[in-house]
């Protein structure tokens, strides 16, 4: 074995020795943000997650970095704006990971809830509100060149379209690359760490057990900073309200669906998304209330029924079928909660709250606005506690200095890229590697024969013997 407890306990080590200013309860894209922009200020800072790094909603969204065309036409212009920009800061600070991508939106007749000439209009004022520097500029086109535009589209009652521009990302490979930076500035950083309880005296103490050990131990802490996503309103001392809403994925053969730019397809105002994504086309995105395990998230059978026929409407030639669909994912969006109005129509604006001293809850929001949720959220505890911090630093300095298999696109399978993940990126379990890592489990086929060969990599470098190999195969099974 490379060394992996002797890691764990430097890091465990790190975490209790002396008093943090920040501990961060929660390893996706808010949490691990939060944890670079505290350590960057000079805080002392650690992060604790109870599975794997963007286990969550952060390594299950549609991988867009979007202001949002439909939040334009509800009137949100402030959150279109933020998100506007924070995607051009994110393209600026990790552009292997914030592609500039076109979008084509198609309109038809027969849906009045999309018309042609408000869709001109939103696209520039789109383009306005990136304050002019957004990652392509907008045009529109006529139904002949729509059709030439994208092959395979439905013609009858098309009326035009426009084009413009957003981003794509690699959700769980922004959370990890984010987590890197901050370590390499100093953060302590630990997975399969489970947050239990916490108290406050003088200082928070924190109870957290390590789930591959069960040995507990205790983090103090000025301030404790609750971005758990999903989970965030089930911890004690918390104050979020959420209304969860699930959203499904399907992955095809790009050959099946051979998109060049990404394709709007809408059911009267709901809008999903055809994708590409190197020789695939992702497909999404559901919106439904959700109140099941907030650990086993799955697309079900209707799921998958309902976005392959609204795909099959916008495509009518395609003929896709549940055999064409090489993978699916199913994530949460923890939305702050109302009851009003349908799942699509609820705000995705997030909260900050601190409804204890020190205590600070972070949550709702977008994939897309993450630094700017840690930065404001950082700013507050700074003044509310008083320590002594640096500016914000996090949208001019670079996320990482150097990439390595990090990109949009999956790594090469090879034993390199699986003993780096082992090594420098918090691997433990195969899942680790096969979903979040990487996207193995999302883009091959035979994912099953890539998990194989991946597990006995593994198992050189973590020293695992044929049993705790047989272990792990069972696990990858049982998410996958």
């Amino acid at each position: 074995m490379f060394g992996l407890m002797s890691a764990r306990a430097i890091t465990k080590k790190g975490l209790t020795d002396t008093p943090l200013d920040v501990l961060i309860i929660g390893g996706g894209i808010v949490g691990s943000c939060v944890a670079r922009d505290a350590v960057m200020r000079g805080l002392r800072t650690g992060l604790v997650e109870q599975s794997d790094f963007a286990f969550g909603t952060s390594s299950r969204s549609s991988r867009l970095l979007h202001g949002g065309i439909r939040y334009l036409a509800q009137g949100k212009i402030g959150l279109v704006r933020e998100a506007s920009l924070e995607k051009t800061v994110l393209h600026q600070i990790a552009p292997h990971l914030a592609a500039p991508l076109p979008f084509v939106f198609p309109t038809y007749r027969q849906n009045r809830a999309w018309k042609l000439w408000q869709l001109m209009f939103g696209v520039k004022l789109y383009d306005f509100l990136c304050g002019g520097r957004n990652l392509g500029h907008s045009s529109w086109l006529d139904a002949t060149d729509t059709l030439m535009a994208v092959s395979g589209l439905r013609s009858a009652g098309l009326a035009g379209s426009v084009r413009y521009f957003d981003g794509f990302t690699n959700d769980a490979r922004l959370v990890l690359d984010t987590l890197r930076s901050a370590a390499i500035q100093g953060a302590w950083i630990l997975n399969y760490a489970r947050y239990d309880k916490a108290k406050l005296d003088g200082l928070w103490r924190v109870e957290v057990e390590d789930s591959l050990t069960g040995e507990r131990f205790n983090v103090s802490a000025k301030t404790v900073v609750n971005a758990t996503g999903p989970w965030a309103d089930g911890l004690a001392h918390s104050a979020v309200k959420l209304r969860l809403t699930k959203g499904i994925h399907l992955v095809v053969e790009r050959s099946r669906l051979p998109v060049t730019d990404a394709v709007v397809m809408t059911e009267g105002s709901r809008v999903l998304f055809a994708i590409p994504w190197g020789d695939r086309t992702i497909l999404g995105t559901t919106d439904t209330d959700y109140d099941g395990s907030l650990d086993d998230v799955r697309a079900n059978v209707e799921d998958v029924a309902y976005v392959l026929a609204i795909t099959n409407d916008h495509f009518p030639d395609a003929h896709l079928q549940k055999a064409d669909v090489i993978s699916t994912w199913a994530g949460l969006r923890p939305l702050i909660a109302s009851a009003k109005g349908g799942p699509s129509d609820i705000s995705r604006s997030h909260e900050i709250k601190n409804p204890e001293p020190g205590w600070w809850d972070v949550a709702g929001g977008k994939l897309t606005t993450c630094r700017l949720m840690a930065e404001q959220t950082v700013d507050r505890l700074v003044a509310t506690a008083e320590l002594k911090a640096m500016p914000c630093a996090t949208a001019d300095q670079p996320l990482l200095e150097e990439v390595t298999f990090s990109g949009l696109l999956p790594p090469e399978v090879t034993r390199e890229a699986v003993m780096h993940f082992c090594r420098n990126e918090w691997a433990l379990h195969l899942d680790d590697i096969m979903i979040r890592r990487t996207s193995w489990h999302y883009y091959h086929r035979d994912a099953h024969v890539v998990a194989k060969q991946v597990a006995a990599w593994m198992a050189e470098c973590l020293d695992w013997d044929a049993a705790r190999c047989q272990l792990e195969w069972e696990r990858y099974q049982s998410f996958a």
